[in-house]
Protein backbone atom coordinates (compact mmCIF):
# COMPACT_ATOMS: atom_id res chain seq x y z
CA UNK A 1 0.00 0.00 0.00
CA UNK A 2 1.27 3.53 -0.73
CA UNK A 3 0.37 6.41 1.20
CA UNK A 4 1.48 9.86 -1.41
CA UNK A 5 0.94 13.22 -0.24
CA UNK A 6 1.29 16.21 -2.53
CA UNK A 7 -0.97 15.40 -5.96
CA UNK A 8 -3.43 17.23 -7.35
CA UNK A 9 -6.35 15.19 -6.23
CA UNK A 10 -7.83 12.73 -3.39
CA UNK A 11 -8.39 9.46 -3.98
CA UNK A 12 -7.74 5.47 -3.38
CA UNK A 13 -6.86 3.31 -6.49
CA UNK A 14 -5.37 0.40 -7.25
CA UNK A 15 -2.38 0.24 -9.29
CA UNK A 16 -1.83 -2.61 -12.09
CA UNK A 17 -0.47 -4.56 -9.81
CA UNK A 18 -3.66 -4.84 -7.52
CA UNK A 19 -1.85 -2.83 -4.66
CA UNK A 20 -4.10 0.09 -3.42
CA UNK A 21 -3.00 3.61 -3.18
CA UNK A 22 -4.13 6.04 -1.38
CA UNK A 23 -3.64 9.59 -2.88
CA UNK A 24 -4.00 12.90 -1.26
CA UNK A 25 -3.62 16.50 -1.92
CA UNK A 26 -1.53 18.90 0.07
CA UNK A 27 0.88 19.16 2.64
CA UNK A 28 1.88 15.84 4.42
CA UNK A 29 0.98 16.93 7.92
CA UNK A 30 2.80 16.49 11.01
CA UNK A 31 0.03 15.08 12.73
CA UNK A 32 -3.04 12.78 11.74
CA UNK A 33 -5.71 14.31 13.72
CA UNK A 34 -9.12 12.35 14.63
CA UNK A 35 -10.89 14.29 11.80
CA UNK A 36 -8.07 13.47 9.47
CA UNK A 37 -8.10 9.81 10.65
CA UNK A 38 -11.44 9.21 10.07
CA UNK A 39 -11.82 11.04 6.51
CA UNK A 40 -8.97 8.65 4.80
CA UNK A 41 -10.80 5.41 6.45
CA UNK A 42 -14.13 6.44 4.99
CA UNK A 43 -12.53 7.38 1.50
CA UNK A 44 -10.26 3.81 1.80
CA UNK A 45 -13.83 1.73 2.66
CA UNK A 46 -14.77 2.56 -0.89
CA UNK A 47 -12.26 0.35 -2.22
CA UNK A 48 -9.99 -1.59 0.05
CA UNK A 49 -11.04 -5.18 1.07
CA UNK A 50 -12.26 -5.05 5.25
CA UNK A 51 -9.15 -7.06 6.20
CA UNK A 52 -6.86 -4.30 4.17
CA UNK A 53 -9.12 -1.69 5.78
CA UNK A 54 -8.24 -3.15 9.37
CA UNK A 55 -4.36 -3.39 8.66
CA UNK A 56 -4.64 0.48 6.98
CA UNK A 57 -6.04 1.84 10.07
CA UNK A 58 -3.63 -0.24 12.29
CA UNK A 59 -0.98 1.15 9.78
CA UNK A 60 -2.55 5.16 10.25
CA UNK A 61 -2.77 4.69 14.13
CA UNK A 62 1.39 3.70 14.12
CA UNK A 63 2.35 6.57 11.81
CA UNK A 64 -0.01 8.95 14.12
CA UNK A 65 2.22 7.98 17.32
CA UNK A 66 5.49 8.27 14.91
CA UNK A 67 4.94 11.08 12.69
CA UNK A 68 4.27 10.60 9.21
CA UNK A 69 7.00 12.25 6.95
CA UNK A 70 8.25 11.30 3.52
CA UNK A 71 10.09 7.88 3.37
CA UNK A 72 8.24 6.23 6.42
CA UNK A 73 7.90 2.84 6.17
CA UNK A 74 5.20 0.92 7.81
CA UNK A 75 4.63 -2.70 8.23
CA UNK A 76 2.03 -4.83 10.42
CA UNK A 77 0.74 -8.20 10.33
CA UNK A 78 2.48 -8.49 6.63
CA UNK A 79 1.12 -5.01 5.19
CA UNK A 80 3.89 -2.38 4.16
CA UNK A 81 2.46 1.25 4.33
CA UNK A 82 5.40 3.59 2.54
CA UNK A 83 4.44 7.37 3.03
CA UNK A 84 5.68 9.20 -0.56
CA UNK A 85 5.30 13.04 -1.23
CA UNK A 86 5.46 14.11 -4.86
Amino acid sequence: MLFVHGGPTTAVVRNPAGDAVVLLSGELPEVLTDQALFELLDLAAAILEVDELVLFHKCLQTLRRNGMRAGRRIEIDGAVLTVYEG
